[in-house]
């Protein structure tokens, strides 16, 4: 079974600078070869890697490997929809295999950028130190609100068959219902909806340099806050199941719009 680890980087001004300016100009190089790759209707890798390869090198500056990685992951967006020409954030994802990216020990990992190899500082928890040692393969580098991460698959034990099933039924009021009876409501969630659209109505109203400062403080905390309550609520069922040996089945949500009574379409 794999599994992902993410591990948070912490590279210095001039390591974050250059990491930085590596994805941008990857997903740059991404978005071209996606419109040459829907243009010519090409969902395998290795057509375009004959056709453009030189010329992605040559206008994007990407060493081999990274315009290899590149027209792989246009090729593999390209096939899951073929209909549209996929685009790529400037910040998004980008994919280091095993000759991008080497561990120096626990807290370094090699990195290579558009200068040449970085020895990025990383930090790990307890959590993310006992499994490193079972890391497969590839990684994602991520960029979040400034901050570098890698998404490591990790190799874990296959867990035993389980005895039963525990049932959830999910809901908006109760967020969910497990067919032991135990009901996880969302009260807080509602209770913390309500305060911080009063707060933002105030300072709405106010108008002031402060209050405008102070609503791009709050922006994403009551995300952030439901983000955590249903995760608290997902791990509290996933290890009721885990003690008692049973697999976990959901409820099934398809074709729920059919069902449901609503007053608009």
């Amino acid at each position: 079974m794999k599994l992902v680890v993410v591990v948070k980087l912490s590279p210095p001004e001039g390591q974050h600078r250059a990491l930085l300016e590596t994805v941008e100009r990857s997903n740059e190089a991404a978005n071209w070869i996606a419109g040459v790759a829907y243009e010519n209707c090409m969902a395998s890798k290795y057509k375009p890697q004959k056709l453009i390869y030189h010329d992605v090198r040559e206008r994007f500056g990407l060493s081999a490997q990274m315009t290899v990685r590149c027209i792989s992951k246009v090729a593999e967006a390209f096939k899951r929809d073929k209909s549209k020409r996929s685009t790529f954030h400037k910040h998004g994802a980008m994919v280091y295999d095993e000759r991008l990216m080497s561990f120096k020990g626990l807290d370094r990992v090699s990195l290579l950028t558009l200068g040449g190899r970085e020895l990025i500082p990383v930090r790990l928890g307890d959590y993310q130190q006992a499994r490193m040692d079972r890391r497969r393969g590839q990684a994602d580098l991520l960029y979040r609100n400034g901050t570098f991460y890698l998404a490591l698959t990790v190799d874990a034990p296959e867990p035993d068959d389980p005895t039963g099933t525990l049932g959830v039924d999910l809901g908006i009021v109760i967020l969910a219902t497990d067919s032991d009876g135990e009901a996880h409501t969302g009260e807080d969630i509602e209770r913390a909806r309500t305060g911080y659209a009063r707060i933002r109505r105030k300072l709405q109203a106010a108008g002031t340099k402060s209050a405008r400062r102070h609503l791009k403080k709050l922006s994403g905390r009551e995300a952030r806050f439901r983000k955590d309550t249903n995760h608290v609520i997902s791990k509290k069922l996933v290890n009721k199941a885990k003690d008692t040996n049973r697999a976990i089945a959901l409820e099934d949500l398809r074709h729920l719009r059919k069902r449901a009574t609503v007053r608009k379409s």
